[in-house]
């Protein structure tokens, strides 16, 4: 293990998407900029220790030669490493014959190696776990009712007592997909964590970062204004809050209107979508069907209709008067601003 002062210098980054999924927090975080997945590779962050990014969308090995860091973690010759898992966890107690999903095959039978299996040999020799997405977090969509699959999210499937290496539960960056600069802003805290820079991460009940998942959509929402003196959309055409034309964004906790999709532009109220509340536990199931209003909304807004006129209307007046010039900006021949010299003319 290399370590500089209390901290370690070099880490190892294994990031494993075979779970049930569809790569695009992968491709998700390409779009990272705060800071760059190349940057951090790269070495360009200040104090960062030395990055080993092994992940099968970005790695140019192929076959054995890309599960050699795998296979070698598992045996403990790799440490230490920070252990991505992207896409929800089937259970393979109830795969039949078969199996559900796979990651490379054993050498020794020839036969595919679960991600389950690998899992139950990475996690517990882990410096930290770190779930990306929804469908590794909470389930996802594949975890939904009816599914065939017994899909969960990583904690459900490990335990929310499991703790890594570092002393840290599964760390939990939901989205679907994750906002990139989310992910790249968490895993920075833990690679400066096992530096020796940092303290331990704060994660809220669901295990996520506290910083970026603290708030309500709906706080930091371009159209919240709208909302608070109910003037409600009544199409996906309009500029007002969407609450009722189906927006969960009061009661989701998403930071993504305040920091945009990519480079601070976009997020999902911002460009005229409604939040499904992809970042929730409860997501997909207690959210469908989606663009309905959702429960509660229309008592909420009813009750808020009849304050929000009269403050439409009073502001509506206050705006007018603003607008206006004060009189003494004229270009008459006595001065009728108020001004009283303090002495004699």
């Amino acid at each position: 293990m290399a370590r500089s002062g209390k901290g370690v210098s070099e880490v190892h980054i294994l990031w494993i998407s075979e779970g049930m999924s569809c790569d695009g927090d992968t491709v998700s975080i390409t779009a990272a900029s705060n800071p760059s997945i190349e940057d951090v590779v790269r070495g360009l962050i200040p104090g960062l220790p030395k990055v080993h990014l092994h992940n099968k969308v970005l790695a140019f090995e192929t076959g054995e030669d890309f599960l050699k860091p795998y296979r070698l973690a598992a045996e403990g010759k790799l440490e230490p490493f920070v252990l991505v898992i992207e896409g929800s966890i089937p259970n393979e107690q109830i795969n039949g014959e078969g199996y559900w999903t796979s990651f490379g095959n054993d050498p020794k039978t020839g036969q595919p190696t679960t991600l389950n299996e690998w899992i139950d040999r990475l996690a517990p020799l882990a410096w930290a776990v770190v779930a990306a997405g929804t469908c590794a977090t909470y389930g996802g969509i594949h975890a939904m009712e009816g599914n065939p699959t017994g899909c969960m999210g990583l904690a459900d499937y490990l335990g929310w007592d499991f703790r890594a290496r570092s002393g840290h539960p599964v760390v939990n960056v939901p989205g679907c997909p994750v906002q990139p600069d989310n992910f790249m802003e968490t895993l920075t805290w833990l690679l400066y964590e096992a530096a020796g820079k940092n303290p331990p991460i704060p994660l809220d009940d669901n295990l996520r970062p506290t910083w970026l998942f603290g708030k309500t959509v709906h706080e930091s929402c371009d159209r919240a204004g709208y909302y608070e003196q109910a003037d409600f959309a009544k199409d996906y055409n309009s500029p007002k809050c969407q609450v009722k034309v189906g927006c969960w964004g009061p009661v989701v906790n998403c930071n993504v209107p305040k920091r945009g999709w990519m480079s601070g532009i976009g997020g999902c109220p911002n460009v005229g979508g409604v939040c499904i509340g992809c970042t929730m536990p409860g997501f997909p199931d207690k959210f469908m069907p989606f663009m309905d209003q959702p429960p509660g909304s229309t008592l909420s807004s009813t009750a808020l209709s009849a304050y929000g006129r009269m403050i439409r209307g009073l502001r509506g007046i206050t705006n007018s008067t603003l607008n206006r010039e004060p009189k003494w900006h004229h270009n008459r021949p006595r001065l009728t601003t108020g001004y009283e010299p303090r002495w004699g003319r």
